[in-house]
């Protein structure tokens, strides 16, 4: 590292108190300037990162029916923000659903989103008739007949994969809450993963936005 010309100012103030007659250990002050960071890392984005990771951990680990997992979790960091925002917005504009818009502008502003989907129509073999139906094979059969293009979810879904969903959601933001970490349940975002291709054979998806900021994005909302 190279000294600053401070040094040499004050040495020579440190001469002249000598020559005065005043006598005490007095040091000349050395500074020292420092080399400025290459890259300056956002702390921000590393925490929103580690966080969005351990509320996906605690969809996978939420208990499921039968101990049957169909549960398909996806990271969208910022950079991949807009493609969702922009697929929000124009399933509003197609099908004349205003609150895709207006969470589609809650997810432009957002760090990061966590997407949360189901295989929701994967049976189980327990004919409970939660679905509607006799038995599990026949909402296989029902499925089978009634697929509808662009729809926002797919249907008829197992009921228990239903609940398995929920189960999931609600364990990813709890811990989004336990790390002070902003963010609000968007089934509208999970539309529009879908409708992305991003959650491949998901019958329901969710979306968890999540915000660093001073105040909380995802109120006052208009």
């Amino acid at each position: 590292m190279k000294e600053c010309g401070t040094i040499k100012k004050s040495s020579r103030i440190v001469s002249r108190l000598q020559k005065a007659g005043i006598r005490g250990p007095v040091q000349p002050a050395v500074f020292f300037s420092a080399p400025v960071p290459s890259i300056i890392m956002n702390e921000s984005d590393e925490a929103v990162r580690l966080a969005v990771s351990l509320m996906a951990v605690s969809a996978r680990t939420a208990p499921k029916g039968k101990g049957n997992d169909s549960l398909v979790t996806l990271t969208v960091h910022k950079t991949d923000l807009p493609l969702l925002s922009q697929a929000m917005t124009r399933f509003g504009q197609d099908h004349a659903q205003p609150i895709f818009i207006r969470d589609a502008k809650n997810i432009a502003a957002s760090e990061a989103c966590l997407i949360i989907g189901i295989r929701g129509q994967e049976v189980l073999g327990l004919n409970c008739q939660g679905c509607g139906y006799q038995c599990c094979a026949d909402m296989e059969a029902a499925c089978r007949s009634t697929v509808v293009e662009g729809s926002p979810f797919s249907g008829p879904n197992c009921v228990i994969k239903m609940a398995d969903l929920g189960i999931a959601v609600g364990s990813a933001v709890k811990t989004a809450s336990l790390l002070n970490l902003d963010n609000r349940v968007m089934y509208t975002a999970g539309v529009a993963a879908r409708s992305l291709g991003w959650v491949e054979g998901c019958s329901v998806a969710y979306g968890i936005p999540v915000s660093v900021t001073g105040k909380n994005i995802f109120f006052d909302r208009s």
